[in-house]
C-alpha cells in the first residue's frame, strides 16, 4: 500500500479547509438563524444523515485516498494510484455523495430551504468540476485503467450488488 504520514497529514489539512468551509462554515453562515430546527425523529434523522455523510467522507479521504491512493482528495496533491476499492467499487464519487449528504442533514436539520438552494448549488458545482476538470485530469493521469473503470462503475448512483 503507498500510503504515507504526508499524504495523511496533507488530507487532514485539506480536509479542515475544503469540506471543512462547503460542509461547515458555509451552511452555518448560511442557515437562517431564525429557522426552528427539527425536533424528534426528524432531527435523530438528519443528524443521521449528517453522520453517514462524515462517515462516508472520512473513509474516502483518508483510507481511499491518503491510505490506499498515496495521496489526497485535492486536485493539487493527486493519488499515485486509481483508487478503485472499498466504496469507490460501488460509485465513481463517494467523497462529493459524503460532503452532499452533511449539507442535506443540515438542511433537514434546520429546515432550511436556504441550505437546500445551497446544496443544489452545491451538486451542480461539483458535477461541473466532475466532468469538465476530474474525469479528464483522470483519464489523461490513467489512461485505459481509468476508462474501464468509467465504463463499469457508476458517477453518481452506486450500483449495489456488483
Amino acid at each position: 500500500m503507498p500510503h504515507s504520514i504526508s499524504a495523511i497529514a496533507k488530507t487532514v489539512l485539506f480536509t479542515a479547509f475544503v469540506p471543512g468551509t462547503v460542509a461547515g462554515i458555509v451552511p452555518w453562515w448560511l442557515r437562517d438563524g431564525s429557522a426552528v430546527a427539527s425536533r424528534g425523529i426528524q432531527a435523530c434523522m438528519a443528524i443521521a444523515l449528517i453522520a453517514v455523510g462524515v462517515a462516508i467522507y472520512l473513509y474516502t479521504a483518508f483510507w481511499g485516498f491518503a491510505w490506499i491512493g498515496g495521496g489526497t482528495p485535492a486536485p493539487v496533491a493527486p493519488t499515485k494510484t486509481l483508487v478503485v476499492r472499498g466504496l469507490h467499487h460501488y460509485v465513481r464519487n463517494p467523497m462529493y455523495i459524503g460532503i452532499g449528504l452533511i449539507v442535506a442533514g443540515q438542511a433537514w436539520l434546520f429546515r432550511s430551504p436556504v441550505l437546500a438552494r445551497y446544496l443544489a448549488f452545491f451538486a451542480l458545482a461539483v458535477h461541473l468540476f466532475v466532468l469538465f476538470y476530474e474525469e479528464p485530469t483522470l483519464r489523461k493521469q490513467f489512461g485505459e485503467e481509468y476508462e474501464r473503470y468509467r465504463a463499469s462503475v457508476p458517477r453518481w448512483i452506486p450500483k449495489i450488488g456488483r
